[in-house]
């Protein structure tokens, strides 16, 4: 018996079936050990010792190897071809030798790069063993990815909070969205014409020609620079005659690409298809384990995480014969093509993404995929099928004209082109992937009509249009993974997960597919960028892969790599700590001053404060962030959020109130105002006014008297319920919309849902969210609404527990009265709840708060022997919950 250990159970149920009764295929469900997320995991005082740990999904998954072996012969490792398959497979080798699992067994690692039959087959009957210097870059790569997240994250969260973590590729990645930004910000339109003349043969057809020169004068796009001048040339062109001095046609010849690497396809499924990073590689993932095709699992294609773009031969030959079959002989070149990799740094020899039968064409397997599957293998087999395809040939016709208006002489050119032979754009047309610029001028692509040479030329009209240049465009997913690639920085199994997690951190949005870094990234970098500026560099960072992949060659020793980047690094943190908050406030000042400071339309200084006309404004940090406030306080309460729509609008809300109106009922002013966390509106004046955040999505420009008059007056009472007669309302809270009756909340999709649900719609939300229950069973539920801080220290939150509403601070829950609606509850009659109830049971919130007070006794206690484990201990409680956050 064999026991063969493979990473999905997709791909272990497919290669089951190939191999038989002999083998016994079971998954590891990706990585069994990884670095707990606490400090002291990599230790680079004791020669970077590593601790890992197993958890229990993992234990399970290693219990079943480990029972299965105990009737084997053998056990074949076949994860991954690429570095961290490797690195799974020394994982599980590593355990099974401390468990003692596998004595006098045979062990061998086999790789294969499709999983079809044949290819299984073949690599069983080549066996190797673990690849050690393909391990040691893994570990390397690994421990340089805890060392710096593990101490950088917390000098982030000491001297810039509200960021959440830093890291070695997700912070370049950053660092080039919002580099991007701030070219934008400093890009200055300068205006251009273009002038152009609508001609026409003898023979009556119509085309285009461009403004070459004039009077001698050589024109480019950026040669005429101001309406008087473009009025001067359009009027001599509209008293000229016009004649065809040469035509000249070109044959000219387009190659097709390459096949697919993970780059690529990433860029090519976001253009053509609009998937994101992770969606394309989801997908792909599927597509190569195995999909059942008329009751056979078949992987369809290669391993998709590549940087490869050449064709085994026989995949080569399996192609040609193909394009015969389907598009003809004339398609198919006399030689096969051969490529080879331009990207940076380019690691393991993989073959590009490919079918793993060229025969599988993509509208014979469409009714065993589902949609993603076959878009993406529908773009997979026709690009690969095209790199071994004949040439495009192309005939380009260039006209030049010439002008004449008395002694003044203009130029003129029309181009087009016309494709004589279609060769591998018959199967894929290769447009920009990124989608950042056009393919050329609609001029270039046209055909023109029978122009000959010497022949005068009709003139119809004379365009004389005026341009700005634009600034440089933000980012899509695509583009930003191509421009990482070009400059060698993460690798190709990285580049999804970077980009999630700069998503997930709050650090860039996505606007019309295109990547926005919020305020909270840019702080990130511009700190980075002032203080930490080696380890953002894009230079560093690829130097830095470079020797990773000279340690997967066997070429560098991983801890001499590791020494070498850990004493200057570290050396580094430790100057952090005499950084005060004003040197990163001032630095982030000038740094940021377009978002921190936006010019203002009359033209006064952005930085004096607008309330009392002498404070200087600047970045202050508070427990949620950033924001902007006035020098002057407490006297001058002047506060704004930093945000990227730092309109002129909303900045003059910041303590200047927007009038909107009165309420009908009270008679009191309603306003449009803007706080530290963001515009509201209000309701009369004081402490006892009533006020409402604005929802996401909602612009403070939006708002009038009507919208603001729906927001004050919620929660909005809907109906009854029919079985109970309570009354069901439904409000917005602090995660969102919702509906609420007696005691129970369930969330809406919109926020318009809370001004439009109707009574049967309500009770049908509220019925099915009684059906799921009140949560999953552990923790505490999340705050319906923050009240604000307790006099004591510590938050104060109304909370929906299992029975019912109630406040909670600390481990003091006091229920809520029966007629009290939550969200309406105020910070004063939820401390009277919490007092009564910590009173009534002996419970004591406060003890947090003075044991926090403690702490620096135990410090100074820490200086003896005896005391020492303890802080310790203290210490990597404290940074555990956030660890998740400095992984790349």
């Amino acid at each position: 018996m064999n026991v063969v250990v493979v990473e999905s159970p997709a791909k272990a149920k497919t290669i089951n079936k190939y191999l038989g009764s002999g083998y016994k295929v079971l998954a590891s469900f990706g990585h069994v050990r990884d670095l707990p997320a606490k400090d002291g995991s990599v230790l680079p005082d004791e020669d970077f010792a590593m601790s890992w740990e197993v958890d229990t999904a993992s234990n399970k998954r290693l219990k079943d190897i480990t029972d299965a072996l105990k009737g084997a012969d053998n056990l074949i490792l076949a994860t991954d071809p690429d570095r961290e398959g490797e690195a799974i497979s020394w994982h599980v080798l590593e355990v099974l030798n401390k468990k003692k699992a596998l004595k006098d067994k045979t062990v061998s690692r086999v790789v294969f790069n499709a999983i079809t039959k044949k290819s299984v087959l073949d690599a069983m009957n080549a066996p190797r063993q673990i690849d050690t210097p393909l391990v040691d870059a893994y570990l390397a790569r690994r421990a340089l990815d805890y060392l710096v997240g593990f101490n950088l994250s917390p000098v982030l969260w000491r001297k810039l909070p509200g960021a959440r973590s830093a890291g070695r590729v997700q912070s370049v990645a950053l660092r080039l969205v919002c580099d991007r930004e701030s070219e934008i910000e400093r890009f200055t339109a300068e205006e251009y014409w273009q002038i152009s003349a609508e001609l026409k043969t003898p023979r009556g057809d119509g085309f285009t020609a461009r403004l070459t020169a004039h009077d001698g004068e050589k024109m480019t796009r950026m040669s005429v620079t101001g309406g008087d001048r473009a009025g001067r040339i359009k009027e001599m062109l509209e008293g000229a005659s016009f004649v065809a001095d040469s035509v000249e046609a070109k044959p000219t010849r387009r190659n097709p690409p390459a096949p697919f690497t993970t780059s690529t396809l990433q860029q090519a499924a976001s253009s053509k298809l609009g998937f994101n990073a992770s969606r394309t590689m989801q997908v792909a993932q599927r597509l190569y384990e195995g999909i059942d095709i008329g009751g056979e699992t078949v992987g369809l294609i290669t391993y998709m995480r590549t940087d490869g773009v050449q064709m085994a031969p026989e995949a080569i030959e399996e192609a040609r014969t193909a394009i015969v079959s389907r598009f003809g002989e004339r398609y198919r070149p006399d030689q096969p093509r051969i490529y080879t990799t331009k990207a940076k740094n380019a690691q393991e020899a993989h073959e590009a993404i490919r079918p793993t039968g060229f025969e599988r064409a993509p509208d014979d397997l469409k009714r065993y995929l589902d949609d993603d599957q076959w878009k993406l293998y529908d773009l997979i087999w026709k690009r690969a099928i095209a790199s071994q395809m004949a040439s495009a040939e192309i005939e380009r016709t260039t006209v030049e004209i010439t002008a004449k208006k008395g002694g003044e002489t203009a130029g003129l050119r029309a181009t087009g082109s016309v494709i004589r032979f279609d060769g591998f754009i018959a199967a894929y047309t290769d447009a920009k992937e990124d989608g950042e610029q056009p393919d050329g001028d609609d001029e270039d692509n046209a055909r023109l009509p029978e122009i000959n040479a010497q022949e005068a030329l009709a003139r119809e009209k004379i365009n004389a249009t005026q341009h700005f240049t634009e600034p440089p465009p933000r980012y899509s997913e695509a583009s930003l993974i191509k421009k990482m690639e070009e400059l060698g920085i993460g690798r190709p199994s990285t580049y999804a997960s970077t980009l999630a997690t700069l998503r997930d951190r709050d650090y860039v949005t996505i606007d019309k597919r295109r990547l926005v870094p919020e305020a909270k990234g840019r702080l990130v970098i511009a700190f980075l960028e002032n203080f930490f500026e080696r380890y953002v560099e894009f230079g560093f960072t690829a130097d830095l892969e470079e020797k990773l992949d000279r340690i997967s060659a066997g070429e560098l020793a991983w801890k001499d790599v590791l020494r070498e980047f850990w004493t200057e690094f570290h050396a580094h943190i430790d100057e952090t700590k005499e950084l005060r908050v004003t040197q990163v406030l001032d630095a982030l000042n000038e740094a940021l001053a377009p978002l921190v400071f936006p010019t203002r339309e009359d033209g006064s200084n952005p930085r004096i404060c607008p309330t009392c006309g002498t404070g200087n404004l600047s970045l202050k940090l508070g427990r949620y962030g950033a924001f902007v406030g006035c020098s002057n306080y407490p006297e001058c309460n002047y506060t704004r959020q930093l945000s990227n729509d730092q309109s002129e609008a909303e900045a003059a809300l910041s303590n200047e109130p927007k009038d909107l109106g009165k309420d009908p009922h009270t008679g009191e002013p309603i306003t449009l105002r803007s706080g530290r966390f963001g515009p509201y509106v209000q309701r009369g004046d004081g402490k006892e006014a009533k006020r409402s955040s604005l929802p996401k999505g909602w612009a403070p420009d939006s708002i009038d008297h009507e919208k603001a008059l729906a927001l004050i007056n919620l929660p909005r009472d809907i109906g009854q319920h029919p079985e109970t007669g309570k009354m069901i309302s439904a409000g917005l809270g602090r995660y969102g919309p919702f509906v609420l009756h007696d005691g129970t909340y369930a969330n809406l999709e919109s926020i318009e849902d809370v001004f439009s649900i109707g009574l049967n719609r309500a009770v049908t939300v509220i019925a099915e969210k009684k059906a799921k229950g009140p949560g999953r069973g552990r923790g505490t539920p999340a705050a319906l609404k923050s009240l604000g801080e307790h006099p004591d220290g510590g938050e104060v939150t109304v909370r929906d527990g299992k029975y019912g509403p109630y406040v909670n601070w600390g481990k003091v829950n006091a229920t809520l009265p029966k007629d009290k609606v939550p969200t309406e509850v105020t910070l004063e009659e939820a401390l009277e709840l919490i007092t009564a109830k910590a009173g009534a049971s002996g419970k004591k919130a406060p003890a947090k708060k003075a044991a926090a007070k403690k702490a620096p006794a135990k410090k100074a206690a820490a200086k003896t022997d005896g005391a020492k484990k303890a802080p310790a201990k203290k210490t990597a409680a404290k940074k555990k919950p956030a660890a998740k956050a400095k992984k790349d």
